[in-house]
């Protein structure tokens, strides 16, 4: 998953853990909460307005999702708020500085029940259903084979991608399990939380 960083980590994470969120108005949700370190919390706010967040985070999906989507972000106290409601049930995040290049996402239900199970070291993701992530921005990650790796000396860029978060298996579906930036490959393959990559914009 196109999902690098510690911080977005944690705001995915925030998202399962409080699925009311997309649903409240900002003024509600800025008491609601997920952590993240507050350098990083610091250097997003410095980054962009929430204007320009908002811009961002649309951006990562199509527009018949987007529009309808709900858009959160950390606050300057490194606590998650809801810029802006939805009502598609749909969330995107922003881009997220501390990663190369872009790399805003949009999440359905499923996907962020697949995150949620991912980011407790589940052995395996609870979704009954496959789960969508859009990354129409691209993206960029530590590690095409472990999916909890934390560390890389070289990230691997994406192109324009979605993602369908399910179990395939290599050998089943002939997809390849190398990173590359045309067509599909499975990332994370051989593991409970193998998924599609799919290089192209639905």
């Amino acid at each position: 998953m196109t999902v690098p960083a510690s911080c977005r980590a944690a705001l995915v994470l925030v998202l399962v853990a409080t699925p009311a969120i997309a649903q409240q108005s900002s003024q509600q949700t800025n008491q609601q909460g997920g952590a993240m370190s507050a350098s990083m919390s610091e250097a997003k706010v410095k980054k962009m307005s929430n204007t320009e967040i908002i811009r961002s985070a649309l951006s990562a999906g199509p527009r018949e999702i987007s529009d309808g989507a709900a858009v959160i972000a950390p606050d300057a106290s490194g606590k998650m708020a809801t810029l802006r409601a939805g009502t598609n049930g749909w969330t995107c995040m922003a881009d997220e500085p501390h990663t190369p290049g872009l790399d805003p996402m949009c999440l359905d239900k499923a996907g962020m029940e697949w995150a949620q199970a991912w980011m407790s070291k589940a052995p395996k993701p609870t979704n009954t259903v496959p789960g969508i992530v859009y990354m129409l921005q691209g993206g960029s990650d530590i590690s095409a084979t472990d999916p909890w790796a934390t560390t890389t000396k070289r990230f691997i860029e994406s192109p324009p991608h979605y993602m369908i978060m399910w179990p395939y298996e290599a050998k089943a579906t002939g997809f390849s399990t190398a990173p590359k930036k045309t067509g599909t490959w499975i990332m994370w393959a051989g593991t409970p939380y193998a998924h599609l990559m799919i290089n192209q914009k639905p």
